[in-house]
């Protein structure tokens, strides 16, 4: 299973074969146009050999996701898995494996879900907009020294900016003690990583584990007011297992973190490549809510989602697409938030004017809709126009291909931004 080469998006299917998806993701919008073409929910391959329907019709999407008759729980719904027959190193073991409300399904997803709920109150997300802002402009700041120091020279946005700032966050709402902060920021992202071996990718889970597993014994000596603390705190009642703390974690740090990083990451981007777009935003003729929604559509942080899986046989009386009891079912965002039916032809470019920018599914939809999603929009609307006045002459130190992008099926951004700051503007008073 795990030495099922990756293809490219581009080969053909040879007499209705399943396409197989490319785990490094070279071209993953080629790759989402490929699948469109197929159809509403075509058969693939996942990297490690693994056969999926993959969906990437809207409205096929927001039924299936509102659906009793699709499930998240492997455990329960997915033969493969309950049998025994999916090895245990395949590389993407850790996202069916997992005990959290991103893998639950029914009353065990209800209960799983409220136990994140109080972290996530309007309340508690509102309460972070003054940190947010603060640790957004001590790395500015810190950019600034470097651009004074080296005029001209090149940064990488996404280590300096983008990668820093949503994990300080997430170590904030987690109350991560600091001593943890190098191993998370280490080794996190490589649950996204399609590419690795499998041998590579049980190696980062073991680490992420290890980190996560020591995070609760420090919190337990010495229990905040976080997320973490809270999470304990239903441990120790009995309505959380041992292992559903941990995946719980797991969850907030890697999935809230990842999709932030990539937003910010993309939206960059976007604005850099248009930057009468930018120009239009920066004097206030445009709205910066507008640019966060029309990247999450055209960029969508997660590309695609696993797993999912037919509780039972059904026909979807729409498309007309037939599903079994037990098939996995991948989500393509990407393929789904540029559908030419949805949002024109033009689909593929960004557009902050566009009148379809809000109807996207990036943080997903239905009973697993992103809880961290205000939050992850809070951070974005703080960072992108402060980092833009700070540094009006930002300007791209990429190619015009753009900068490499993430090698992953499931997390999609740049792999590195990399940028000329020029010279930085006065830091706003207090």
């Amino acid at each position: 299973m795990s030495g099922c080469p990756h293809t490219s998006a581009t080969a053909a299917t040879a007499a209705g074969a399943p396409l197989v998806l490319d785990g490094t993701a070279r071209d993953l919008h080629g790759e989402a146009t490929a699948l469109r073409a197929l159809g509403a929910a075509p058969a693939t391959v996942l990297p490690g050999g693994i056969p999926a329907r993959t969906i990437t019709d809207p409205g096929l999407a927001r039924r299936l996701l509102s659906s009793s008759r699709v499930s998240k729980d492997a455990h329960r719904h997915w033969p493969e898995w309950i049998e025994g027959r999916v090895p245990a190193d395949w590389e993407l073991v850790t996202w069916v494996a997992v005990r959290n409300a991103l893998s639950a399904y029914g009353d065990e997803h209800r209960r799983l879900r409220k136990a994140l709920g109080p972290g996530f109150t309007h309340r508690r997300v509102k309460a972070f907009a003054e940190p947010i802002t603060a640790i957004t402009t001590q790395l500015l700041d810190d950019l600034a020294a470097t651009a004074l120091a080296e005029p001209g020279g090149e940064v990488d946005l996404r280590d300096r900016f983008a990668w820093i700032l949503p994990l300080q966050v997430a170590n904030l709402l987690l109350g991560v003690p600091e001593q943890l902060h190098d191993g998370f920021r280490k080794h996190i992202g490589s649950l996204f990583d399609t590419s690795l071996t499998p041998e590579a990718a049980a190696s980062e889970a073991a680490a992420v584990y290890g980190l996560l597993n020591d995070l609760v014994t420090l919190k337990s000596a010495t229990p905040g007011d976080d997320v973490t603390s809270d999470l304990i705190a239903s441990h120790r009642t009995g309505d959380l297992t041992e292992q559903e703390l941990l995946d719980s974690l797991l969850l907030l740090i890697g999935a809230g973190h990842e999709t932030t990083v990539n937003l910010i990451g993309s939206l960059v981007i976007n604005l850099l490549n248009n930057p009468e777009q930018l120009a239009a935003l920066t004097s206030g003729s445009a709205e910066w809510t507008d640019a966060i929604e029309e990247s999450l559509r055209h960029q969508a942080p997660i590309a695609t989602i696993i797993p999912r899986f037919a509780v039972e046989d059904f026909t979807d009386e729409e498309t007309d697409e037939s599903f079994r009891a037990g098939e996995m079912i991948a989500v393509n965002y990407a393929a789904i938030n540029r559908d030419p039916g949805t949002h024109g032809e033009d689909a593929h470019e960004f557009d902050i004017t566009r009148e379809t920018r809000g109807d996207h599914m990036a943080f997903g939809h239905g009973v697993h809709y992103c809880l961290g999603a205000p939050l992850a929009r809070l951070e974005v609307s703080i960072a992108l126009p402060a980092l833009f006045a700070r540094f009006p002459e930002l300007a791209p130190a990429y190619g015009p291909e753009g900068p490499a992008p993430l090698p992953s099926i499931i997390s999609n951004g740049p792999l590195t931004l990399p940028v000329r700051l020029g010279r930085p503007a006065e830091a706003p008073a207090d």
